[in-house]
């Protein structure tokens, strides 16, 4: 018959015990460490155009821009003022906002109270084509932290005879 070996006599019997500690306290600094460099949440944005027109000083309130035959004839330049917030209502500094349709485009960042000012260059200006009545741009938002925006017929240009 064999004889029993107890435990308590044996010196091995105590590494087991202070491995599975060394492990959990290992573990516990490798899983603070990741949740430490995890990104913030993601959270959604509110976008308004606050106006557009044909310049600066055309502004008018809303997402629509008229303009005439005469000016529709050639390629033009069009201003748009958006302004970006979270859910919350704070605004959103720094997106990065693009407006882009018709031939146009016109991208800028937003300002510290979230708003941007969009004004198509030289090379790449909005047109109609002739027997084009209407049309639409797009806009599109991206800001760190946030989910990305877009926004399809986000701007309104509307030829008048």
């Amino acid at each position: 018959m064999k004889k029993f070996k107890f435990i308590k006599h044996d010196e091995k019997a105590m590494e087991l015990p202070i491995n599975i500690v060394v492990m959990l306290v290992v573990g516990m600094v490798a899983l603070a460490t990741l949740i430490s460099i995890m990104p913030t949440p993601t959270k959604d944005m509110s976008v308004f155009v606050e106006s557009a027109g044909l310049s600066v000083s055309t502004l008018e309130k809303g997402n629509s821009i008229i303009v005439d035959a005469s000016t529709a004839e050639n390629p033009f330049d069009i201003t748009a003022v958006v302004k970006v917030t979270d859910s919350d209502g704070n605004p959103v500094r720094n997106a990065n906002v693009i407006l882009r349709g018709l031939g146009g485009a016109a991208s800028n960042t937003t300002d510290a109270n979230g708003i941007t000012y969009l004004t198509t260059p030289q090379n790449a200006e909005v047109r109609l084509d002739p027997n084009q009545n209407e049309g639409t741009m797009d806009l599109k938002i991206v800001a760190d932290g946030f989910y990305d925006y877009e926004k399809k017929d986000a701007v309104m240009i509307i030829k008048t005879r």
